[in-house]
């Protein structure tokens, strides 16, 4: 049977449904991608785990959320994975399992769920916005990171393929970009106008130059201390959207935040957003209506000092997926816009004398 039968099978399948009115329903696959190949670190192919058992489902169950859980995604090592270039590690696990996480994306969204794709490593992205696209190539990408992971497998310093997702999906790169084993299925599916960075802290001089000599946009720490993370979403939203309005792939690996909310997790560079700016892009996002499918990234439970620490970061990690399917921070719970009218009259007032 197929990756997308078997998923398609699953999808079919509701998790904790709820009784809501229909106007509050908004169906939510929910896909974990254990892939833990393209860095080094043991762990973050439990990230999924933490997140589900940090109570994602019932938090978006919570807001009116019709979850669909397809489980997680099963990855097959490649024996033999010999280096490419004597840098580029595990190219043909990665690349397979990435092209795994595009089916299963893929099925999600023409299924009619808006999809959320929990890892593993930031290499999955390569798969989910692959997938995302297969079904909507007009799709916008809002990358939220401490790293731009745009080097290209000539420019990697570590060679770890989580840090190499977006050169493979940018066409303006095509050319810079080898053919590795296990990618031959991939194709560019994003121009450099349709993707924005938020939150960059740590830049390669390679991914800085690409960034500056392909003119994409970035935000960077800095940028939000000078012009204020609402105008960067203003600006963000007016660059992707002021056009055309378009499905939004939103890519958030977890330590975009400052690693003292976020510890649990591979690659923690000081002085990341804080609760509230990261939680303003995911409401901005929401309240724009056109979030299709995100991923949420690189929570590693066995990199927490502590258990409060990886609870923290599971739990944060699932304050910015429910944020971005429209939990408001005036209250985790479904939106009333209306109240309820007497309309019956039990007793008349001559009624009301006589029982006195």
């Amino acid at each position: 049977m197929s990756i997308s039968s078997n998923v398609s099978r699953l999808l079919r399948k509701q998790v904790r449904p709820i009784e809501l009115p229909k106007r509050w329903t908004h169906s939510v696959a929910v896909i974990g991608a254990p892939l833990s190949k393209g860095q080094k670190k043991r762990g973050v192919e439990h990230g999924p785990a933490a997140i589900r058992n940090a109570g994602l489902f019932e938090r978006l169950s919570k807001i009116g959320c019709s979850v669909y859980d397809v489980g997680d995604l099963k990855f097959s090592h490649v024996p033999n994975d010999a280096l490419y270039n004597n840098t580029v590690k595990h190219p043909r696990t990665v690349g397979l399992a990435c092209q795994v996480v595009a089916d299963a994306v893929s099925t999600a969204i023409g299924t009619g769920h808006t999809c959320i794709t929990l890892g593993g490593d930031h290499s999955l992205a390569l798969g989910s916005i692959s997938g995302h696209a297969q079904q909507c190539p007009d799709l916008c990408v809002i990358w939220v990171d401490a790293h731009a992971d745009i080097n290209t497998p000539l420019t990697s310093k570590s060679g770890s393929l989580h840090g190499q997702p977006v050169s493979f999906l940018l066409r303006e790169l095509q050319d810079k970009v080898p053919p590795i084993p296990g990618f031959s299925w991939t194709k560019p599916c994003l121009s450099r106008a349709d993707i924005v960075y938020i939150g960059l802290r740590d830049l390669d001089p390679a991914e800085q130059f690409i960034l500056k000599k392909y003119n994409i946009t970035y935000y960077s720490m800095r940028h939000i201390d000078c012009i204020g993370i609402n105008k960067v979403m203003e600006r963000t939203t007016d660059l992707l959207l002021g056009r055309r309005q378009r499905p939004i792939h939103l890519s958030f690996d977890i330590d975009a935040f400052d690693p003292m909310l976020a510890p649990a997790t591979g690659t923690p560079v000081m002085g990341g957003l804080t609760y509230r700016e990261g939680l303003y892009i995911t409401e901005e996002i929401h309240n724009t209506g056109m979030l299709s499918a995100m991923d949420l990234v690189e929570v590693n439970p066995l990199l927490g000092a502590t258990s409060d620490e990886v609870k923290a970061t599971a739990s944060l990690a699932v304050d910015v997926i429910t944020s971005c399917m429209g939990r408001t921070r005036e209250g985790d719970h479904i939106i009333v816009d209306e109240l309820p009218t007497p309309c019956n009259i039990y007793e008349s007032n001559g009624e009301e004398q006589v029982r006195i």
